[in-house]
């Protein structure tokens, strides 16, 4: 693999085509929906497996893609855009007002994707052209071979919105026996996981309005999927053979096929999604389960236009699926072979599917919807490290049956498996070699003659041998969780061969034994890295630096190249007189104190969690309105001061309260780059006062020009004016920076926020100075107070930041500094 970091956002290169006499694999997993942020039972499921797996694939030497995007059509995304009063097109790609943030649903998942190290080749999204070409064309394709139907369907349609309903517009009672789930969609329930009809639940009800709708007819077009049974079957029965599918998934199909084929709905009576090209039909579109599986397709043709050597090439291609055992049905097992095989095509068809059951949140499930759970933005906000959650998840992988996510099993993993046997392992190692000579070998890898025949180290490379081939036959199964705990395996036997060897002893003792063990040990650490990489990645590039190899050294476990053969001869993968760089712990210890508030803070749904900081911050401000403590530390409260304006001239410097700071909303109507300064910026901001004020920022090499333009900020007025390369600075532009300064950005109020109001801090009353003095350093004994927090609220101390139309936030640094 060309660099062990790659990830979502790394930069275009040529596509990849398939390759005659080489393993070419196509790897999908299944597409979110763009209308929410993915929770960890998401990333698990489908997007982290695949990317494992596409990893290993390029490890192995196979020529591989890995292709997903955001699922951006049907009802989830239209009832979102109903929610939010805006068009399904701004949902998926327009900036809008959420919940106080600022967010691009297609470009947060991207986001989210890029921190947890996904190496996808091509992440698309399925309101592309491309989309509406490849969809309208199978459509065709099943209407030359008579596999469509038209049909009277009754629909429900609910007379106070004027509207037929989509089937996750109408939520009811399941009907299935013994579930009577209260809350079941009209198209599954999410309890017992049946697929559904809208006209079968009980007690229907309009999720928008809650009126009881009525049953209309309405015509649409349907998949003969009895008349595919003949063919699906087949596909099926062969397949799941050659694939070696998952239990789980084997079951699921077998369960469906078994209830009986039904025709399926394929149009739906809604506006955004793709058009049905048939003239009776123009006013509908394609229902989502047809769609969104041909997205798989559309982003391949996003990728390269020589798509269909990908997937009209099943000779030459592997198909390899992953996705959480909800979409079976829709995606891979019935809806989308049948689809495919209706063309009369040459397809290619999905060899294997991985399948996961659900990873469910301490006392519950994950629920986008009810907000339950940790987050993909709130994992990067614990500052946990990525190749900790990565490898929590995949040890904790629902691949046969569901699996608890707790606060109290990652710190017992992190402290007792990374910590202790992993990173304990590699330091051992690289800071014994590091140690000047008579105490080590001063950095630079020994030679290690005769380490063939030392017989601690044979044992050693034995088991090390037979533990790379269960390594490889669990991977090529598609069984992670496996492969990961064997290569951790490992590292168990580098620790048990360092303490047998008491190699400290050896060194004293017998040099040549010693620097036999230390060259084996700091092989096996090479060879950890690269087994270790398709789980972590950034764990990998860090070892990397510690062996002070280069970021671009190619980590292989190819059968052509004898790679997995010379694992048996761990001695031989670092040449000796290599000189290490500086070693340095690989993971950190999380504490008790750190589970108990992380267990706190995602307690209850993102609502709840609101609702009690509002709660919070509201408790604060009133006791700072209330009471002061007096600074000489009695305890005694004090009578509110009196403002700095109301103090007659001669009197005592008031205290320094952030009152004293002039905050306003400010609306920068021009940016331009400073013409003497390559990284200033000089903008005209309208703080409310008629004209413009001009202001010069550092911030050209953090946010870009064409995003200064037009955009609300919050501006510190009352700074004295000076002068920057020539060009006086009338303001400051308030900023947060993370903590080792490599990321800016602003401060933004709502926004709804009025030009020109006043930002002020609940609890803290005054007028602000006219200009601050300087010598005073007002400004800089309250900036050490401003801060973000990891909801991203700009506050000063425990304050938020607020205006009259709410508090001001950040785009995504927590921990913030402000200046």
């Amino acid at each position: 693999m060309a660099n062990p970091s790659s990830d979502g956002g790394h930069a275009r290169t040529a596509p990849k085509l398939p390759i005659h006499g080489k393993r070419n694999i196509l790897i999908t997993s299944a597409l979110p929906y763009v209308n929410n942020v993915p929770h960890l039972g998401n990333i698990i499921g489908c997007v982290l497996s695949a990317d494992v797996f596409a990893r290993y694939c390029r490890l192995r030497g196979y020529n591989a893609i890995y292709m997903c995007g955001t699922d951006e059509y049907g009802t989830a995304t239209e009832n979102k855009a109903m929610e939010e009063n805006c068009s399904p097109q701004q949902i998926c790609d327009k900036k809008m007002e959420y919940n106080l943030d600022e967010i691009v649903y297609h470009a947060i998942h991207k986001e989210v994707y890029k921190w947890f190290d996904i190496s996808f080749d091509e992440f698309g999204r399925t309101s592309s052209p491309q989309q509406t070409e490849v969809c309208q064309a199978i459509f065709k394709k099943l209407m030359e071979n008579n596999w469509l139907s038209e049909n009277v369907m009754q629909q429900l349609y609910c007379d106070t919105c004027q509207k037929f309903l989509a089937d996750r517009l109408v939520e009811g009672v399941c009907p299935t026996q013994d579930c009577n789930y209260n809350s079941a969609r009209g198209d599954q329930c999410e309890k017992c996981g049946k697929l559904l009809n809208p006209t079968e639940l009980k007690d229907p009800r309009c999720k928008f309005c809650h009126s009881t709708p009525r049953i209309r007819d309405t015509n649409h077009l349907f998949l003969e999927l009895p008349l595919l049974k003949d063919k699906l079957e087949e596909y099926i029965n062969d397949m799941s053979v050659a694939g070696s599918w998952s239990q789980n998934a084997i079951q699921a199909t077998h369960a469906w096929l078994k209830e009986g084929l039904k025709p399926r709905c394929i149009t739906r009576d809604l506006k955004w999604g793709v058009p049905v090209p048939h003239e009776k039909f123009k006013e509908k579109v394609f229902y989502v389960w047809f769609d969104a599986p041909i997205g798989y397709v559309s982003i391949t043709a996003c990728y390269t236009s020589d798509w269909e050597k990908w997937w009209k090439n099943p000779e030459n291609v592997e198909l390899y699926q992953f996705m959480g055992k909800d979409n079976v049905p829709f995606h891979t097992k019935v809806m989308f072979p049948s689809t495919l095989l209706g063309t009369g095509e040459k397809w290619t068809m999905m060899k294997t599917i991985s399948v996961t059951e659900y990873l469910n949140y301490e006392t519950g499930k994950f629920s986008k919807s009810k907000g339950v759970g940790v987050f993909g933005n709130d994992a990067k906000d614990t500052n946990i490290p990525v190749e900790v959650w990565r490898y929590y998840l995949l040890t904790n992988r629902p691949e046969v049956s569901d699996t608890l996510f707790t606060w109290v099993d990652l710190q017992a993993k992190l402290n007792s498996e990374l910590l202790n046997n992993l990173g304990n392992f590699i330091n051992r190692v690289l800071s014994f070699i590091a140690k000047p000579a008579g105490m080590g070998y001063d950095s630079v890898i020994p030679d290690a003659p005769g380490a063939e025949s030392h017989p601690l180290t044979q044992t050693l490379a034995g088991k090390v041998g037979r533990f790379v081939e269960q390594y490889v036959e669990a991977m090529e199964k598609v069984k992670l969780k496996q492969g990961l705990k064997t290569a951790m395996s490992i590292s168990s036997e580098g620790n048990a061969y360092l303490q047998e060897s008491q190699f400290w002893k050896l060194y004293k003792e017998d040099q040549a034994s010693c620097s036999i063990v230390m060259r084996t040990s700091v092989g096996l650490v090479h060879l950890l890295a690269c087994l270790l990489e398709p789980f972590m990645p950034s764990f990998s590039l860090e070892v990397l630096k510690q062996l002070n190899m280069s970021s671009e050294t190619t980590f292989s476990l190819c059968d052509e190249k004898g790679d997995i053969e010379r694992a048996k001869r761990p001695w031989e993968f670092v040449r000796p007189g290599h000189r290490i760089g500086t070693p340095e712990p690989l993971f950190k210890e999380l504490k008790d104190e750190d589970v108990e508030f992380f267990r706190e803070k995602f307690a209850g749904s993102q609502a709840d969690r609101i609702v009690k900081a509002e709660a919070e911050a509201k408790k604060i401000a009133e006791q700072l309105k209330k009471t002061k403590v007096s600074a000489d530390g009695n305890g005694k409260k004090q009578r509110p001061t009196k403002s700095a304006a109301a103090k007659p001239k001669g009197a005592a410097e008031a205290e320094i309260s952030i009152s004293r700071l002039d905050i306003r909303v400010g609306l920068i109507t021009k940016a331009q780059k400073h013409p003497d300064a390559d990284s200033l910026y000089v903008e005209e901001i309208d703080v409310g006062e008629g004209s413009t004020r001009t202001v010069v920022s550092g911030l050209v090499k953090f946010i870009p020009l064409e995003e200064m333009q037009n955009r609300k900020v919050c501006v510190l007025c009352n700074l004295k004016p000076a002068a920057m390369r020539g060009i006086k600075s009338q303001a400051m532009v308030l900023a947060a920076s993370n903590s080792d300064h490599t990321k800016i950005e602003l401060v933004e109020p709502p926004r709804s926020a009025v030009v020109g109001e006043r930002v002020t801090f609940p609890g803290f009353e005054g007028e602000p100075d006219d200009v601050l003095n300087p010598k005073k350093k007002v400004w800089e004994t309250l900036q050490v107070d401003l801060r973000t927090d990891s909801e991203l609220v700009a506050l000063y101390k425990d304050v938020p930041f607020t205006t009259t139309a709410g508090i001001c936030k950040v785009s995504s640094i927590s921990g913030g500094s402000i200046r």
